[in-house]
Order: C-alpha cells, then sequence, then structure tokens
C-alpha cells in the first residue's frame, strides 16, 4: 500500500527548491479572493483603470484563480529582488538633462526569466510527487503578470508582505524592490500565515507622489501615475500633467524611494536585471537621436520594448521640454516632426517650453543687469537721496 503524500514535507521542499532557483521567498496561500472583489469593482467603476480595458474585460476572474485554472486549490507565490547596485537614483533624477527609467526595467524583461524559473518549480514539484507515487495528475500553470490575476492580495495571503499605500507589497527584512510570481496548483498545500500591515501613519509615498496618483490610501488612480502615462497610455499624455514627470521617461519610482522600509532593500545577485549601459544615466538628447532601429537593438530583451518607438520619442520629447533651455534641444526637437500627430503634439508642446523658459531667462537677466547698473550709480549717494 502506497503511502500518502506527506504535503508538509512537500510544502517545506517547495520553499527550498524555490531559493535555489533564485526567488528570496516562496509563500502558499489558497485561492479565495472574494474579500477584493467589492474593492476591484468600486476601483473599476471609477475608470481608475485608463486605457487599460484588459483589467476589465475579464470581471472577477482577476479575483478568482481557480477559474483560471479550473480545480486550482493553492497558489505558490514567489518574490525576487531586482534592485542593481550603483542604481544612481538621484544623479538621474536631479539632472534635467538626463532620462529616468525606472529600475526595474533597466535589465531583461523579467517576465520570461520569473515564469521559467516558475515552470523549473513546477517541474520539480511533479517530479515529486511522480516519484513518491502520488495519486493522481498534478496540474499546475505559472503566472507572471500574464493573466488576470490579483498578485499582490495573493502575496500578501502568502505570507511576503503586506499591501502598502502605494499598492506595492512590502516587506519588513526587504522594502519593495522585488517582482512577483505565482504557480498556481491543484495540491492542498498548508497556507502561510499574513505579515500584519506595518504601514502606520505613514503617508510619505501619497505626499511624494509627483501626480497625486494615489488618491487614497491602498488606491491608485492610474489616469495620473507617471508609470500609466509614460507606459501604458498609447496616445496623448494630459498637458496638466507634463511638466510635472519631468525627467522620468519610463515609469517612476518615487513612491518606493521615499518609503521608509526600503532602507532595508536588498540587492538583486540576478545578471540579467544589471543596468543596460545605454539606459542607465542616459542624456535625453542622445536618447532622442536614437533611429528606430537603433531603439529596437537596444530594447531587444528589455520590458521598454514594448511601448514602442513612437512612445518613446513622446516620453523623451516631454522631459525635454521640462529640461532647462538649450538652443540644441530645440534644434532636435524640431527635426522630430512629422513622425505623427501624437509624437508631433508632444515635441510643440516642448519646444514651447523652451522657448518660454529662453524668454523668462533673457527677463531674468535683463533685471539682474538693471539692478547692477542702479546699484553701481546710486553707489556713495546720501541715504535719503
Amino acid at each position: 500500500m502506497t503511502a500518502p503524500l506527506d504535503l508538509n514535507l512537500l510544502a517545506a521542499n517547495i520553499k527550498q527548491w524555490g531559493i535555489s532557483l533564485g526567488f528570496q521567498q516562496v509563500g502558499i496561500c489558497d485561492t479565495d479572493l472574494s474579500a477584493e472583489e467589492p474593492k476591484l469593482q468600486e476601483w473599476l467603476d471609477k475608470q481608475y483603470h485608463g486605457e487599460m480595458d484588459w483589467m476589465a474585460r475579464h470581471g472577477m476572474m482577476r479575483a478568482r484563480p481557480h477559474e483560471l485554472l479550473p480545480g486550482t486549490l493553492r497558489v505558490i507565490s514567489v518574490r525576487m529582488n531586482y534592485l542593481p547596485a550603483k542604481a544612481a537614483f538621484a544623479s538621474t533624477l536631479n539632472n534635467p538633462q538626463m532620462g529616468y527609467v525606472s529600475r526595474y526595467s533597466l535589465g531583461r524583461d523579467y517576465h520570461k526569466l520569473l515564469r521559467q524559473r516558475l515552470k523549473k518549480l513546477g517541474d520539480t514539484i511533479q517530479d515529486y510527487c511522480t516519484t513518491h507515487e502520488y495519486q493522481g495528475t498534478l496540474n499546475f500553470r505559472p503566472f507572471v503578470d500574464s493573466a488576470p490575476i490579483m498578485e499582490r492580495p495573493l502575496a500578501a495571503k502568502a505570507g511576503l508582505g503586506w499591501v502598502g499605500k502605494h499598492s506595492l507589497i512590502l516587506n519588513r527584512d526587504s522594502g519593495s524592490w522585488f517582482f512577483l510570481g505565482e504557480l498556481l496548483i491543484d495540491l492542498p498545500l498548508p497556507v502561510d500565515v499574513p505579515q500584519e500591515e506595518q504601514c502606520g501613519r505613514c503617508v510619505a509615498c501619497m505626499t511624494t507622489c509627483p501626480t497625486g496618483a494615489i488618491v487614497e490610501p491602498y488606491t491608485i488612480d492610474a489616469r495620473r501615475c507617471i508609470s500609466y502615462l509614460t507606459i501604458e497610455l498609447e496616445g496623448v499624455i494630459p498637458e496638466e500633467f507634463r511638466p510635472l514627470m519631468g525627467n522620468r521617461i519610463y515609469g517612476c519610482d518615487d513612491c518606493q524611494l521615499i518609503c521608509p522600509w526600503n532602507r532595508f532593500s536588498q540587492l538583486t545577485d540576478e545578471a540579467d536585471f544589471s543596468p543596460r549601459a545605454a539606459l542607465h544615466t542616459p542624456e535625453l538628447l542622445d536618447l532622442f537621436s536614437w533611429s528606430e532601429e537603433k531603439f529596437l537593438r537596444i530594447t531587444e530583451g528589455s520590458a521598454i520594448r514594448r511601448i514602442g518607438y513612437l512612445r518613446w520619442l513622446r516620453n523623451i520629447s516631454v522631459a525635454l521640454g521640462n529640461a532647462p533651455y538649450q538652443d540644441d534641444i530645440v534644434l532636435a526637437l524640431e527635426k522630430r516632426t512629422g513622425l505623427s500627430e501624437v509624437l508631433d503634439e508632444h515635441i510643440h508642446w516642448a519646444i514651447d517650453q523652451q522657448i518660454t523658459r529662453r524668454n523668462a531667462n533673457s527677463i531674468e537677466v535683463q533685471t539682474s543687469q538693471q539692478k547692477r547698473l542702479i546699484r553701481a550709480i546710486t553707489k556713495g549717494l546720501p541715504r535719503d537721496a
């Protein structure tokens, strides 16, 4: 008679296998996200998802993992650090002539890497069950932003951290600079205990958001978020947000940079997440000069490529509009007109910003010169003269 599969031992093994595959933490939870459904529906009803129609297309399936893979009993949730050494946050953000790229996208696209590792984890579980004469057919499926699934609530249920007020998962030992992935499986594994929420009264992420996208704790209006505006939005970026974007050309990390828990962040040891030199601390004018062929070559295998060449130029033109006045910037912008109406809209705005800044500088210089002249003329005169 075959001994029953020891699920407690298997769960412990799964966590060790996950660590050996490069994940920093592995947790297990059930599939019940019914408490999230009203929140999700309210968020959708308020149109906070903007043009991301796929967020609403599948209804409440996002909160029902068992509908994605019928028979699913557990979700194995994993996290993997991505913060590179020498991330150069301040030196890039504080230099308006450089373009800031969200640090998660400086290296290789994480989707394939995590999915491959999760697939290996599933295969290892399957092999283990086969050698232990598991009675039944094991079904599993990996997900990394590849299906309508609420990865953050699942990660919180699996004990990987808690949902912060910026809506990202926070871990007391590792902050928030990590990717998440899920492996749906039809084994009744023992589940982990969630962590307590530990944001307390802190609202640093809310007050530092350049565009006020965190409209209330744990709630993001994507239509205001710089990550949405530079990555998901396909058309015209609303003019009210352009000056607030500064030099952020792909994503935004401000809410993570200000978070006190990120003092405990751990650097990645994944070579694939190392920054590509051309994207690390790039000059805006250099980026804007790229041909489409060069853009495709440098962003091959990168998450950046999916926004396409024209949106890339659109984002950079906004950043150039926010930069200090330079003749070279105006000339570069003028040379790029005619590629598309959407791009032209942003280029003309950027040129107007540059001209306005030039004129303001000219007035300021004239005023300063006038003050110096008056001081020189009045020098030595009686105080009541």
